[in-house]
């Protein structure tokens, strides 16, 4: 990308986050329709440059929505926290009337019938659905490009790579084109937009957000769940999300209390941390991550944090092999139609089809397999709990690579040896169940953004976000613009 880089002015309307903008239009303050028309104009002028935002409805027809937000808080009725707030849904999930891509295109005119159940819970807290945001074709990958809607680009450099596979959402909010934002991740696609964005991306507690799988008992290595430019918006939207469905049946109750409402309480006091770093040398890092991430160490103690050195005692070799194991069976098995009609297979991206190639040399017994080895990481890394409150590692090992580069095919001089390989660092919490954020870690000389993973134990969601929080208190880079926006 050589073209000069817009300088544009974020609107004032655009700067709240999403639990201030909707306390703004519940108190009369704002109309719901004043923050669209602003949202819908500073999505036109600034969403060319990076596209992060897809699929977007006519601006009449979002804007009578607005409309109708603003009646119902006339009538003094009872409305939600996301009441009147403009949403873009990740490309992934399924939006009831509105065009679900997935990036690819097998499904470039698919309009879904009924919304995934996270969605029907955003609508029903008050969101105004004004579009989609950006995706790796079927969220393969953590570089948001397809043949569908083209490549996402970072928010901070936009000759760089915007990250995935929720990287139209971390874009978008990095932007001010959306005031938080839903992402989904099975590989760090909720965590590595956000590292490359400078903004919170949190994977949940396995099971804390719902989804209606076709594989519901045994397809628990995605999970959807926040983005935000708070830790209280991220808060707020995981507590719009979560909760049991009797369509998920692995799915968590509702913890019964709303998760901003109890950040405060961590607030004080100390804590423990234990800093993974690069699992014992295993992990390669693009010279300056791992110093930068290190670096940020000093905001956990700032903010009244112990952080110390902590080892897992378990072969990453072996957590990444079942990774890939249970990765391929899962995706292998959803795309087996597809594969087997040789025209739709020439639709599919080179690494789609290593993954349902893989898939095909499994046996039953290899799944087995990698499930015990699953079972035998997340008691390893659950002892840690004993020592610590949360874990830390980096969000990613590489910075955000040129826009034209799919993914970086070595690191450190180490060849990466399948595409997804650069993105191992955010294995261990998946792989566990574990929640985990990613949170701004800074900057490179260069302007590059970098994040750093906060994991708590599992169904420790509460204590992974009030530590962010401890964090965002004392972090001095959150609030960092992108310069062509810093106007």
């Amino acid at each position: 990308m050589t073209k000069t880089l817009p300088q544009l002015a974020i609107p004032e309307l655009c700067r709240p986050g999403a639990v201030e903008l909707a306390a703004m239009i519940r108190a009369r303050q704002v109309s719901a329709r004043e923050v669209m028309a602003t949202y819908l104009d500073h999505i036109e002028a600034a969403n060319p440059t990076v596209n992060a935002i897809v699929s977007l409805r006519p601006r009449e027809e979002v804007l009578a929505e607005a409309d109708q937000a603003d009646a119902a808080v006339a009538r003094g009725e009872a409305v939600g926290p996301l009441h009147g707030i403009p949403q873009a849904i990740k490309d992934l999930a399924a939006t009831k009337g509105l065009r679900t891509t997935m990036g690819s295109p097998l499904f470039a005119d698919q309009v879904p019938a009924q919304d995934a159940i996270f969605v029907e819970r955003m609508r029903a807290a008050g969101a105004l659905i004004i579009g989609k945001t950006n995706v790796p074709e079927f969220g393969y990958g953590s570089n948001s490009y397809n043949p569908v809607f083209g490549l996402t680009r970072n928010a901070y450099v936009p000759s760089r790579v915007g990250g995935g596979s929720s990287g139209g959402a971390g874009v978008a909010l990095a932007t001010r084109m959306l005031p938080v934002a839903d992402g989904s991740d099975m590989g760090g696609s909720l965590r590595n937009p956000a590292a490359f964005n400078n903004v919170f991306g949190f994977r949940p507690s396995q099971g804390r957000v719902p989804a209606d799988n076709p594989d519901p008992f045994y397809g628990q290595m995605s999970t959807d769940g926040p983005m935000g430019r708070s830790i209280a918006d991220v808060a707020m939207l995981l507590s719009v999300q979560a909760g049991y469905d009797l369509r998920a049946p692995l799915s968590l109750a509702a913890p019964g209390f709303r998760f901003e409402d109890r950040l405060a309480e961590g607030a004080s006091g100390g804590f423990r941390a234990g800093w993974l770093g690069d699992l014992g040398g295993h992990l390669p890092f693009e010279p300056g991550v791992l110093e930068l991430c290190t670096q940020a160490l000093g905001v956990f103690r700032d903010a009244g944090g112990a952080v110390d050195e902590a080892r897992v005692d378990f072969d990453p070799e072996r957590l990444w092999r079942a990774f890939v194991t249970l990765r391929q069976q899962s995706i292998g098995g959803k795309h087996d139609e597809v594969y087997r009609d040789p025209a739709k297979r020439a639709l599919l991206k080179p690494e789609a089809i290593w993954e349902i190639e893989g898939s095909h040399k499994l046996s039953a017994l290899d799944a087995y397999k990698a499930g015990i080895d699953r079972g035998a990481w997340y008691k390893a890394l659950t002892k840690l709990f004993a020592q610590f409150d949360v874990l830390l590692i980096p969000a990613a090992q590489v910075f955000p690579f040129d826009g034209g580069t799919h993914w970086p095919t070595a690191i450190a001089g180490k060849t990466m040896d399948s595409y997804h390989r650069w993105m191992e660092v955010v294995v261990g919490a998946t792989m566990a169940g574990c929640p985990s954020i990613s949170v701004p870690a800074g900057f490179s000389g260069d302007g590059l953004p970098m994040g750093l993973q906060i994991i708590g134990p599992p169904r420790g969601d509460l204590r992974v976000l009030q530590v962010a929080a401890r964090f965002e208190a004392a972090c001095p880079w959150i609030g960092r613009l992108p310069s062509w926006l810093d106007n």
